[in-house]
């Protein structure tokens, strides 16, 4: 079936497809339609789930772990200010090996006060053990919502489907909306191995020694490193059945691109319209859009970049004192890369809160790219305002 809905709306779509078993959230701006949609369809009995309502986000978060270790498909939303309020269980779940999915609607950190978007909320959670996709649009808002549970639920780490405040969470576009008996052959229900049991008691996040503390970072390391293969082949499975697929990363025109613009989320879109007028215009340039930050697909990247004289990358975030976040992550993937594969790489800050990636910021990125007489190889900020 197909329905107009916001990208908010189409998260609580994939939850319900899911069948999510318990819903915990506390209401923060732009994420709260996800959880008035959610709350409405489990009114209307169209879900069957515990909506549990709670009094802030770290509370939120902490109903969904203890649900989780009952061996319930939980699911939670939030963005910014609520995501950081979170900060403390966020690494709770992810050590604890839970397969929760969270929503995180990108808005960006205050103060000043706002309430548009940006990525710095997410990627301050970067090395919690989470994964991390990033959607363009609300189609891919609503397939990523129902892969991420089957991935979480292999790997028994938790997920977060990142998405665009307003550019998506308040934009409505036509959605296609698997049928339910598909979703079930899809995503069959969750057999916790190890859950709270009165029958097989068990303890949970008990004090860890440090014979063997290490050891538990170690197991969440390779599980994030098999998370790459799991979310390739779930990715495809989810293909063959619904005829639609991500990967980890997009290449587009790329094959003999003379540069190359590295995007994410929605800004994508724009870059892919500027990249076929270059392209009509007979210059030779491509794209390369990151779905999946954590776990970083870095053999991805250098095989799409490899041998590329030129490529710029942008960053709606800012990691203060250093820079784009995807830039340090891309450099440091082709760091060892022998140097006449290895590309010049020039970093771009653009689109913070929430002011808008336009064609002429692409184009002005491609032309820096592309004629870096002066342009910085670190850090380059576009449309800053005097």
């Amino acid at each position: 079936m197909q329905k107009v809905l916001t990208g908010n709306q189409t998260v609580s779509w994939g939850v319900m497809r899911a069948r999510a078993q318990v819903i915990a959230a506390y209401p923060i701006t732009p994420q709260t339609t996800i959880i008035e949609e959610l709350a409405n369809l489990v009114d209307e009995g169209k879900l069957e789930a515990s909506f549990i309502k709670v009094e802030s986000e770290h509370s939120a978060l902490a109903g969904c772990i203890g649900a989780a270790q009952a061996g319930a498909r939980t699911f939670t939303a939030t963005s910014a200010q609520g995501l950081a309020l979170m900060h403390e269980l966020i690494h709770w779940a992810s050590l604890g090996r839970l397969p929760i999915v969270l929503a995180d609607v990108n808005r960006a950190m205050a103060p000043g006060w706002t309430i548009w978007t940006d990525q710095n909320d997410s990627l301050s959670q970067r090395d919690t053990g989470w994964l991390q996709f990033y959607c363009e649009s609300n189609q891919e808002v609503m397939d990523t919502a129902i892969q991420a549970f089957k991935i979480a639920e292999i790997v028994k780490l938790p997920v977060m489907l990142v998405l665009d405040a307003f550019f998506l969470s308040h934009t409505a576009e036509a959605v296609d909306i698997p049928e339910p008996e598909e979703v079930d052959k899809f995503l069959p229900p969750y057999e916790a191995d190890l859950k709270v049991d009165f029958d097989n008691p068990r303890a949970f996040s008990g004090m860890t020694g440090v014979d063997i503390y290490q050891e538990f970072r170690y197991l969440q390391h390779e599980a994030m490193n098999e998370a790459l293969t799991v979310t390739e082949k779930v990715d495809q499975e989810y293909g063959k059945q619904f005829g639609r697929t991500y990967g980890l990363v997009e290449p587009y025109r790329c094959e003999d691109a003379e540069a190359i613009i590295v995007t994410t989320a929605t800004a994508t879109s724009t870059a892919r319209e500027v990249i076929d007028q270059w392209r009509d215009r007979g210059e030779s340039v491509g794209l390369l859009k990151i779905r999946t930050f954590r776990p970083f697909p870095t053999e991805l990247v250098r095989e799409a970049l490899r041998g590329v004289p030129k490529v710029g990358i942008l960053d709606r975030n800012i990691c203060p004192g250093f820079g784009g976040i995807f830039a340090q992550e891309i450099k440091a993937s082709m760091y060892d890369m022998e140097e006449k594969f290895r590309p010049d790489i020039y970093g771009f800050i653009a689109g913070l809160g929430g002011r808008d990636i336009t064609p002429d910021t692409i184009n002005e990125i491609l032309e820096k790219t592309i004629h870096p007489e002066k342009t910085e190889k670190h850090l380059n900020w576009i449309a800053l305002r005097d």
